[in-house]
């Protein structure tokens, strides 16, 4: 078992290494948002100190439609980020997702990890996602997962489909068959909200039409699309297990961002969607809401801001927000009510 510690400490730390310096970004594929334009009004009529950036999501209020999302957890290092990241969102009244917290459903894994995922003390009040893995979500281990949510304070559970990862990555979890009916069984089970979503290869209208076919309802809350145009999920894993990209094409595959918008906004018009993926800027995310998204998340520009200390983090985030907030004042939106209406058009 000490081994199997050590393993997954040096795991986790390798893909925070490797997300660092690593060329870990798709080379071909873009997220699809310069494919857009967000309209310019010269003449607004708002103030940009009037601007409301504030949302309800999940039935949490945040100041801004941010949230930072899911990167890492289990090793020491990973403790530093989640509680400086945590810190960060409580200080801007915006959400969280913390990483995969499957090493937490092993019992003696997971009192040793558990402290990495700890953040309520920091950030008592911020809407907090759980994190476990579609392939871990079984009806057995509904009490740990539980129990696991319970012990971080977790408002919601988010649950990450990721079969390309799994599949590049050694030893991976590679049978998702039955997948489908385990997420409707345990969404009613857990007893929190439950938000589907990909880790950077995007969920689109496949995906959901298999969603809706297994059983005609929707067995989760919200979905995040985590689209394609940033992180490489499937090139990080392969230069963690081969130190070099084996396969490029398979770290080419995945749906853009803005077409995943465009498909899960088209088949759910009324379901609580996060756009993710490449999501870089301010203006980055006032055209995912402008093209159908409730709020956006984002994850690896924040990692060396949160390596270095919460102020680091706030300032990055808070950056963020206000060219969001400018975005907002110069097509004319006095709220995210009006960017939607406003919309994005695409590039001729």
């Amino acid at each position: 078992m000490t081994g199997d510690r050590g393993e997954m400490t040096a795991r986790k730390r390798r893909h925070i290494d490797v997300c660092l310096d690593g060329d870990v970004g798709y080379r071909r594929v873009t997220t699809g948002l310069e494919r857009y334009r967000l309209p310019y009004n010269a003449l607004t009529q708002t103030s940009l100190n009037d601007i409301d950036l504030s949302t309800e999501f999940l039935g949490a209020r945040l100041r801004a439609p941010i949230l930072v999302g899911a990167m890492t957890g289990g090793a020491e290092l990973s403790g530093v980020i989640n509680r400086n990241l945590a810190a960060a969102a409580q200080r801007l009244g915006i959400g969280m997702m913390l990483g995969s917290q499957r090493v937490m459903l092993d019992s003696a894994l997971g009192e040793r990890a558990a402290p990495s995922f700890a953040v309520r003390d920091v950030a008592p009040d911020v809407l907090l996602f759980g994190n476990i893995g579609l392939a871990q979500l079984t009806k057995d281990a509904v009490p740990d997962i539980v129990r696991a949510l319970d012990r971080v304070g977790a408002d919601a559970l988010a649950v990450h489909t990721n079969p390309l990862q799994e599949a590049v990555q050694r030893d991976g979890d590679t049978d998702f068959a039955g997948s489908l009916d385990r997420l409707h069984d345990v969404a009613e089970l857990v007893g929190y909200p439950v938000l589907l979503k990909e880790v950077g290869h995007g969920i689109g209208a496949a995906a959901v039409a298999a969603l809706l076919r297994s059983s005609g309802a929707l067995p989760v809350a919200a979905i995040d699309v985590a689209g394609a145009g940033g992180t490489s999920w499937s090139r990080v894993e392969q230069l963690v297990r081969y130190g070099e990209v084996r396969h490029p094409d398979l770290a080419e595959w995945g749906i853009p961002t803005a077409q995943a918008i465009g498909e899960v906004r088209a088949a759910l018009p009324d379901v609580p969607l996060v756009a993710s993926g490449g999501i870089r800027t301010g203006m980055d995310a006032a055209k995912a809401l402008a093209l159908g998204a409730d709020v956006v998340a984002v994850a690896r520009p924040l990692l060396r801001a949160a390596i270095e200390s919460a102020e680091a983090a706030t300032a990055w985030l808070r950056r963020f927000a206000d060219e969001l907030r400018i975005c907002l004042h110069g097509c004319g939106a006095g709220d995210l009510r009006a960017l939607r209406r406003v919309g994005a058009t695409p590039v001729s």
